[in-house]
């Protein structure tokens, strides 16, 4: 599910970018292979295990960024005889590269995922596997796990199955291309069914209670004038995708809990306090979120284009904490959940659908398999899934990690020179022990930094809830989801850290 995501957009930001590889160091993030890995990853490159069946004629195609070569995935849609969709989807089977025990499997274990700084990103396979020999680039013959999804006339799912096959993509295209196709008018057949099937699936998760957040990407552009922030919202034709792959993650889910073994991402309900806090935030960031009205309906009625919904969107991704990974193998003694839902998605999930990317989508994709070819789940999988959610769990906290601290050095670029400046913030968190101190988020630019309500001189140090010089009370709480003005005190790249003080 989404994070905050941040990119720099211009390629000559020099000083940034020396920073960030410094930060990578502080980190302790290494970009270089073993050369073990990078040996058996050569010798996989040349021999991987290729399936017996031939599907190279099935036009797939592939959507991912521009300038992207880790493809993880393809599509091909088709009406079905007699009435409804069909959908193929192939995923990279990085499992014909990747020997159980080997170095480049050792390696996968310890990077866990790949991980994305503004400038670089960090693979989780070497690029010999995950941007050359295992990726769905056009024209190749690549081995994958290869879904077939029957839907009917509303999008709902008849039949799943998968199976080892070879594929070939035929065209690769961005998210850019395939809305202007649509919006103009100029989509093909399959570009146009992805509208239709990515639409119908919408309705399919509106209809269940669940809820894709279209979260903005933050952009970091250098100018004469110094560094600006903004958002790019995610159109119509990223959700068609992502909904594509959200249906294949819920048929996998499906087909290993009917099985009794796999590997689950899971999240519980969020608590009722945490729709109390945004309906505070929304009040404050001009959302107008009507009384009656769920959640999800008012999510699909924000324009991610709107600063303002943009910073709201960002907010409710903190309805997202929790998430998990939960493995079972009821042959072993490993239950399967008592809740293996997903809040957020309103059904059961796995992630199995960037296997180039994160290292438990292979298992579970082995998983899968497996059972739908009716063999027995192989040892190397069953004796992994036990330790892949800590795995997993690590893996994330360093991505988190990382994200943050990008986030907190880019924003104190844009910021460093300007202290002194005021801003007009919205108070999104306020500590529970020093209610003074919280977190606000700026209207403009689209920054979130720590914020401290300075003490009242010639205040006694008191109670916090005094709001005048001399009372005898100290500085007044900050008002959670209240509107207040702020002055920057601090942005210091050097140590990544923004400050500002309440007025």
């Amino acid at each position: 599910m989404p994070r905050r995501k941040l990119r720099v957009k211009a390629a000559d930001s020099a000083r940034i970018n020396a920073e960030l590889a410094e930060l990578r160091t502080r980190l302790e993030i290494h970009a270089e292979w073993p050369e073990a890995v990078l040996a058996e990853a050569e010798e996989a490159a040349e021999r991987p295990r290729m399936p017996e069946y031939d599907a190279t004629d099935l036009p797939l195609f592939t959507v991912d960024p521009p300038g992207s070569r880790d493809l993880d995935q393809a599509m091909h849609l088709t009406h079905r005889p007699g009435g409804g969709y069909r959908v193929y989807y192939a995923i990279a089977d990085v499992a014909a590269f990747v020997r159980p025990g080997g170095a480049i499997d050792a390696e996968a274990r310890r990077r866990v995922e790949t991980l994305y700084f503004p400038d670089h990103r960090i693979p989780l396979h070497p690029a010999r596997i995950s941007e050359d020999a295992a990726s769905l680039l056009p024209g190749e013959p690549r081995p994958a796990l290869l879904w077939q999804l029957d839907l009917d006339a509303d999008g709902a799912v008849v039949l799943a199955d998968a199976r080892r096959a070879v594929v070939r993509s035929h065209r690769r295209l961005d998210y850019a291309a395939v809305q202007r196709a649509v919006d103009l008018g100029g989509a093909d057949e399959q570009l146009a069914l992805l509208a239709t099937v990515g639409g119908l699936r919408e309705e399919q998760e509106r209809a269940r209670g669940g809820i894709s957040l279209p979260v903005p990407e933050q952009e970091v552009e250098e100018t004469l004038h110094g560094y600006v922030l903004g958002y790019r919202a995610p159109g119509p034709a990223d959700g068609w995708n992502a909904q594509i792959s959200l249906l294949t993650g819920m048929a996998a889910a499906e087909l290993m809990l009917d099985a009794g073994v796999g590997l689950l991402r899971t999240l519980p309900p969020a608590p009722d306090g945490a729709y109390a806090r945004l309906r505070r935030i929304a009040g404050a960031l001009d959302v107008a979120w009507p009384d009656g009205l769920p959640y999800q309906e008012l999510i699909r009625s924000l324009d991610p284009d709107v600063p303002l919904n943009a910073a709201f969107l960002n907010e409710c991704t903190g309805l997202l904490r929790g998430a998990g990974y939960h493995a079972f193998d009821e042959s072993r003694g490993l239950s399967a959940p008592a809740e293996p839902g997903h809040a957020a998605l309103a059904a059961p999930y796995a992630h199995c659908t960037a296997p180039l990317r994160r290292l438990g989508d292979r298992f579970a994709q082995e998983v899968c398999a497996a059972v739908a070819a009716g063999e027995d789940v192989p040892d190397w999988t069953r004796d992994a899934l036990p330790v892949v959610p800590s795995l997993m769990a690590g893996g994330d906290r360093r991505s988190a990690e990382v994200e943050r601290a990008c986030v907190d050095l880019v924003e104190a670029e844009l910021l460093a020179g300007r202290e002194g400046e005021d801003f007009t913030a919205v108070v999104i968190d306020v500590d529970e022990k020093r209610p003074t101190s919280g977190t606000v988020q700026l209207r403009e630019p689209a920054v979130r930094a720590r914020c401290d309500r300075p003490a009242v001189p010639g205040a006694a140090a008191g109670t916090g809830a005094g709001t005048g010089a001399g009372t005898g009370a100290g500085p007044a709480p900050l008002p959670l989801g209240g509107l207040i003005r702020v002055r920057l005190a601090a942005a210091d790249p050097a140590t990544r850290t923004v400050r500002f003080a309440a007025l």
